[in-house]
């Protein structure tokens, strides 16, 4: 865990600061493509995937470790090859579980957040689930584990196979040439993130494309079919948290309705978006019918909402920041009730964005968990040793940042569109 917190503590800012240039080589050039209320969502869940991570929240039912030991045929030394082999099978794996996220209800849930962006930009490439509780398909990785690949290997390599998917998340780029027939591109992967109906369900591959050409699900982008982002059910939050569990709550709740009781078994391994009968009928939930034809989410807002929003973000990048660089100085069972803290931020912030009239309860929920944490330490996870006047910042902020937010929640001059 402090491994990995140490290696995002160099990869945030990079992350930001590239978000950032894109947003600004858009509006230099007249092509936004980077609403701030919809890339301070995608920031957020990065976050909160981050976090989840980091406090190691997810169980793997078969680890790469176990099936190299128990598993292997032949021991591919770690040399140039074995780093090969591993980022080829890495791959392959990648494309696999990536086309059953998408083509069975059940594993939908866990990949949606990526897909929930009504636009299409570096930072949604940051929007990561952290509803998977139980890694189900390191099987892929079995031959890998028969040539012996060690595990050692495999985890340098993964965090780079993953780091390396984000460049591609761009309007920015266009086709590139022979490129175009090897690796994943902008614009394979902005058909693979449309909804028309030319699109749907292509391209899985995460760094090679080849896999998709081999296996029957390539889609080359049509220079008379512009690409429409999102999801056919679209959203409408901001909440990353919500959104991570939203698909399978309506899962549970059509289970629940349905009177067919085939149906409240195999609904869960059906294709991807198919319901019930009876429950849809008397559940209807809003699909897009029309992708050229929807009004994206948006919220509207003042200049002082937006700044005190970019605030909260400023302060939240703090917060984290403090966590990856201090896991082993806060120690368990520290970690993890500051991750609950940065879970309560992220949702009581995103209500907030939303304009939801309760978002303050979610605020006053936040500050006296902090203040509370603050209370039981005397301190903010020794942070005090940093600055002395830490805690006493930190309580005038948790004060503040529950007044302001009830200030925004009650003022109805701040109105949402397209909910």
């Amino acid at each position: 865990m402090e491994t990995y917190g140490k290696i995002l503590l160099i990869a945030m800012p990079l992350f930001l600061v590239l978000v950032v240039l894109e947003k600004w080589w858009g509006w230099r050039k007249g092509n936004e493509t980077v609403r701030t209320m919809d890339m301070i969502s995608s920031l957020t869940s990065g976050i909160t995937n981050s976090t989840k991570d980091v406090l190691g929240l997810s169980i793997v039912l078969v680890s790469y470790e176990w099936m190299v030991t128990h598993l292997a045929i032949y021991h591919v030394q770690t040399s140039v090859a074995a780093y090969c082999i591993a980022f080829m099978a890495l791959d392959l794996t990648g494309y696999m579980v990536h086309r059953i996220d998408h083509e069975i209800n059940f594993f939908w849930n866990a990949h949606l957040i990526h897909h929930s962006s009504e636009d299409y930009n570096l930072a949604c490439a940051l929007r990561q689930s952290i509803s998977t509780f139980f890694r189900l398909f390191t099987i892929f990785l079995l031959p890998a584990a028969l040539l012996g690949v060690p595990a050692q290997v495999i985890a340098v390599v993964a965090p780079l196979h993953l780091f390396a998917q984000f460049w591609y998340h761009t309007q920015h780029i266009n086709k590139m040439g022979w490129l175009e027939k090897i690796i994943v591109t902008p614009s394979h992967h902005r058909v693979h993130h449309a909804i028309n109906p030319e699109y749907l369900d292509k391209n899985y591959g995460q760094i090679f494309i080849f896999w998709d050409k081999w296996f029957g699900t390539f889609q080359e982008e049509l220079p008379y079919v512009k690409a429409v982002y999102g999801i056919t059910r679209p959203v409408r939050t901001w909440n990353p948290i919500k959104i991570n569990f939203m698909h399978i709550w309506l899962m549970i709740k059509d289970a629940w309705h349905t009177q067919n009781i085939k149906d409240k078994f195999r609904i869960w391994f059906m294709p991807t978006g198919w319901r019930p009968a009876d429950a849809a009928a008397k559940y209807p939930v809003y699909k897009i019918e029309d992708p050229y034809h929807f009004q994206k989410y948006d919220t509207q807002s003042t200049k002082g909402f937006t700044a005190w929003v970019w605030i909260q973000f400023v302060l939240l990048i703090a917060f984290i920041s403090y966590l990856f660089g201090n896991i082993a100085t806060i120690g368990s069972p520290g970690i993890f009730y500051y991750g609950a803290f940065v879970f309560l931020f992220v949702y009581a912030y995103t209500e907030l964005m939303d304009r939801n009239p309760y978002a303050w309860v979610w605020e006053l929920a936040k500050s006296a968990l902090g203040l509370a944490l603050l209370y039981q330490t005397g301190d903010w996870f020794g942070a005090g040793k940093l600055f002395t006047g830490t805690p006493y910042l930190l309580i005038i902020y948790f004060i503040a940042t529950a007044m302001i937010s009830m200030l925004f929640s009650v003022n109805k001059s701040i109105k949402t569109a397209g909910a």
